[in-house]
Formats: C-alpha cells, structure tokens, sequence
C-alpha cells in the first residue's frame, strides 16, 4: 500500500530524515555544551538550570556510581518525579554504560514490586517521600545500593528556605536514612573533583526499560536503545520546527517516568536545543497555571484529563490565565474529545495537536499538522520514516484497504528491542519481515482515511459485542462529551445473561445541572443507534486514572462485576 500521507505533510516537512546521527542523547548535551555552555537545559520552579550544569553533575555522579560498584549493563531504577535529578541521575547512569529504569512514584507496595521485577535493577534512586516504600522492597527486589535525594535540592533559594521552614518535614520530606544507604547531593559532591567522565554509550547499547502493559495489561519493560530515542527526538523536534525557534521551551508536567517524557519531549528539548520546563507534580493545577504564566512555554505536553482539570480551574474558568505564550499544545496516551479541543484551544490561541504511539514504539509517532488540516477524532499521521498499516485483526498478514477498521501495525526504526527478560512476549508484538525490518503489532484497533489520517476506533480487547453487535467505546464516549453538563465520561462492556455484554457509561457531571439517565439516552438516541445506547449509566465524582490521564476502563468493569456479584 502506498503512504498518502506524504502528501499532506506541513511545507517544509520532508518525507523522510535520511540517515539518522550515529550518536547518543550524551553525545548531544556533550554537543550543546562545547557549542553553547550556557544554553537552559531544564526550567525547575523558577530556576533556570545551563547545559553545562547538567553535564558537570552528571559526569560527577557518574564517577561515584562507578566508584560503588555500577557498572556498564546494570540497570539504574530511578523512584522520581519531573525534578533535575532525574535527568542528572539519567546522564549518569548512561556515561557508565547502564540502563535507565523509570518507576512511577505513586505506585502501591504491590506495583512497585512488580515493576521492579520486571527491569530487576541493581541500583534505586529515590525521592525522600518514597524512601520507606522503596527500603521495604529492597531484599525482595534484589536491590544492592539505595540512594535518596530531596525535591528542594534544586529549588531556587528563597523556595528552598521556605520549603525547609514549613514544609519539608509535614509532607514527609524530611527522613533519616539507613546507614548504608547514600544521599545523592554527596555523591555528587564527592565526585566533582574528579572532573569529566568518558562516556561508555554507544548508540546500539540498551538506555531505557520503560514499564508497559502492552496488550494483555500485565507489567513488561520495554528495552529501547540510544539510537531510538535520537531517532525519536530528530522526528519530533523536524515536526514542530515552527512553534519550537529560538528562546521557546517545552513545558513538561506529564511524567518522566512514562514514555510520552522520556522518549519523546527530553529527546525532543535535547535535540531542537530548547529548554525543558518541568513541572513536578501535575496534580497541583494551581502551581501548573502559575508556571506557565511564568516560564510562558511554547509547546505545552498534556493529555486529556489534565486539559480538563486546567479548563475547570477559577482562573482559567474566568479567562484570567495568561496562556497566550503556548503556540503549539501536545496531546497524548489517551483519546482527546473534541469539546475539550475546542476549549482549550480557545484560551490559548495556539492548536492542540493530537498524537498517538505505544512506549514499545519508543514513541514512533502518528500526529497531526501543525498547520494543516486536523481532522476531528484522528490522531493524525505518520511521522517522516514512520509506516503504520492496517491488517484484519484475526489474520495479520491481510492487510486492509483504506477506511476498513483493523488492526494498527507500526512499522520503525526506533521500535523496542525487545521486553525484558520476556522473549514469550516479545515475539507477540514484534514481527520480522522479509525485508528484516520489525513491525509492532499494537493490539489497536483503527483505519487510515484516503489522505493517511490515522483513526482509533479502540482497544482490541475493549471492543463490546452486545446481541452480535461490534461497539467501539470511544465512539460513545465522543457523544457523551458533547452533552454541555458532562465533564468526563467512561465506556465499557459489562456482563449481561441475555446480551453477552451491554455498553455501560460511568458519567462525572459538569456544575450543579441536574441530569438523569433518562435525560442522557435522550440525548443519545438521535446520535447513537440504539444497540450503542448504553443500558446502565452510573453518575460519579470522578473516574479512575493512569497518572497520564487514561480512563482505567478495566478498574470501572471491575467495580460493576463485584456489585452485580453482590447484587
């Protein structure tokens, strides 16, 4: 099949990026510094934080690592929030050849067990308020070495002084640690007088194992090389060349930890030389409006629950948030309804461009233009050297005509190497061709329009089959949103003795409306056939969540069978 999206690309967008630089993201900061030291790196609460600073303490630490005994291939699990020492411990763990393991920081003791089981790390570095978590895990994860470090170790002075004086040891910041563990702020100390460090990465060598449930929602790490997130980083950064010029900055309250940040937005800031605006806690919406304000990003990275949660903030409700700085908004890892498109894009001025990949991708992407036409409900197209296809999704050799619903099929040269330690999984997903190239099978479901816009219809395995009937979630969950008294809504299939299955909604109501289920099928019945109309709605104040805002389709299903089982 040909590629029709190459001819709707943005002007200046080429078709494809050629050969790709045979170097590392430290080869990159390595590049930076030489030629700019003082370029801004990272934005962090106000302070700005130089290329060279970056580079000086991660090569430091980098000496003490080895010192204690980490070596090229290990792996290097980091406990953290959007904070420097993240990037900083990311450098360094890099310059000495190991593998960076990212963990999400709120997970359960079970989570966190079970994650780190999946990437086996030798090494933990962990923000104080997870310390305890992490040291209960310690014997049974294997780990050897446990490092800690505060969040105001790069607070700009007078937060710093205001953080120590009445909050620090409140929220739990401030411990004691055991004595065989380390602070980070020393090894970094200890290692300044040692001066550069010569980096082991090599582009072919592993750099991240990022957590996935791929397609049967069990934890995996996804094994991805230096090479692609260069790649990665080159594709994104040659996309948003626009709104991304000279003193513009990437804003970044979405975690490191996840692909979307690490595979995507540091490799991009790194590669289109702008500066990266972390933003350590999302949840703290009034902090997130501040620090736009303030740092005025011109790329801004969310995804849908977090542009909802900013729209219904008083100061942004009442159109007094200054976000005209934002030219360009990234959205991803869930599907974005287009009332909430259309909101936020009212109050910046600037286009949220919808995107779409999968962390074994190593974020190959789908995204729409940033000039061209964005078409509701598309995430839009292949990025330059990005291929996707569309199979039948009981047969993946039969590959379907365009505007036929599918199986999504990527097609890259930055996809995962391989899942850790799991070759089962690994052959599920990945296929070699006859060429030798390697295809993703992403377990999605969705089709290419005749102009190459890419559609997600849904999750294979959250397609509903009620009375014979196919029911794609998300089609309905687009019809709920447009109601003017629906916040956020949630669709999925519950058991049903008569219909195999039956749609149910779990809705959030927006103010104080009044609205019944009645009044909600009413709404439906002219826009949804009546099989798609759901049979059981239930009202709540919120619905489960990832932390980068994906509906827990599976946690609401869950709760409906155990209340149906007790009923």
């Amino acid at each position: 099949m040909s590629a029709p999206w190459l001819e709707h690309y943005d002007p200046g967008i080429p078709r494809s990026l050629g050969s790709y630089p045979e170097k590392t993201l430290v080869d990159v900061l390595r590049e930076r510094v030489e030629q700019e030291p003082a370029a801004v790196a990272l934005l962090f609460k106000g302070r700005r934080i130089s290329v060279t600073a970056i580079d000086r303490a991660s090569d430091a630490l980098a000496h003490s690592f080895a010192r204690l005994g980490v070596k090229s291939g290990d792996r290097v699990a980091l406990v953290l929030p959007n904070t420097p020492q993240f990037i900083i411990c990311q450098f360094a763990a890099w310059k000495i050849g190991a593998i960076v393991a990212p963990q999400n920081p709120i997970y359960t003791d079970r989570e966190l067990e079970e994650s780190l089981a999946a990437s086996q790390p030798e090494t933990i570095v962990t923000l104080t308020p997870f310390y305890e978590r992490v040291k209960r895990l310690q014997r049974a994860a294997g780990v050897k070495r446990v490092m800690a470090t505060s969040i105001k170790e790069y607070f700009p002075p007078a937060l710093r002084v205001l953080f120590t004086l009445f909050k620090e040891k409140k929220s739990g910041h401030r411990i004691a640690i055991a004595p065989d563990d380390l602070w980070l702020a020393d090894l970094i100390r200890e290692g300044e007088r040692r001066g550069p460090f010569p980096s082991q990465a090599r582009p072919a060598d592993d750099a991240l194992i990022l957590m996935s449930g791929g397609t049967t929602g069990t934890p995996k790490g996804a094994v991805s090389d230096h090479r692609s997130l260069v790649i990665t980083g080159t594709q994104i950064s040659t996309w948003l060349h626009e709104p991304l010029q000279d003193g513009d900055a990437i804003m970044l309250p979405l975690p490191l930890f996840h692909s979307y940040g690490a595979a995507g937005v540091l490799p991009a800031s790194m590669l289109a030389r702008v500066p990266l605006i972390l933003v350590p806690n999302p949840r703290d919406i009034a902090d997130l409006v501040a620090t736009i304000e303030r740092d005025k990003p011109s790329v801004f990275c969310g995804v849908p629950a977090l542009f909802i949660a900013m729209l219904a903030h008083p100061k942004v409700a009442a159109k007094k948030a200054d976000f005209t700085s934002i030219k360009a908004s990234f959205s991803g890892a869930a599907p974005l309804l287009a009332e909430t498109k259309k909101r936020f894009e009212e109050i910046t001025g600037g286009r949220i461009i919808e995107g779409y990949s999968l962390t074994e991708a190593t974020l190959a992407l789908c995204i729409n233009p940033y000039r061209g036409p964005n078409k509701i409900g598309s995430v839009g197209m292949p990025l330059p050297d990005v291929d996707v296809r569309i199979v039948d999704a009981d047969d993946a050799a039969r590959e379907l005509p365009l505007g036929q619903t599918g199986e999504i099929v990527i097609r890259a040269r930055q996809l995962m190497r391989r899942y850790w330690n799991n070759p089962q999984e690994t052959e599920a997903v990945l296929r070699r061709g006859a060429d030798g190239s390697l295809s993703l099978v992403t377990g999605d479901l969705g089709y290419l329009d005749q102009d190459g816009y890419l559609f997600i219809v849904d999750r294979k395995k959250d397609l509903i089959k009620t009375s014979g009937y196919q029911v794609w979630p998300r089609e309905i969950e687009e019809v709920i949103a447009t109601h003017p008294n629906i916040a956020e809504v949630g669709v999925a299939g519950v058991p049903d003795a008569r219909k195999g299955e039956v749609v149910m909604a779990w809705v959030v109501p927006r103010g104080d409306a009044p609205l019944t289920e009645s009044d909600l099928r009413d709404f439906c019945r002219d826009k949804l056939a009546p099989y798609k109309i759901p049979a059981r709605i239930e009202f709540r104040k919120d619905l489960p969540k990832t932390l980068v805002g994906k509906v827990l389709r599976r946690a609401l299903v869950a709760e409906a069978k155990a209340q149906m089982a007790g009923a």
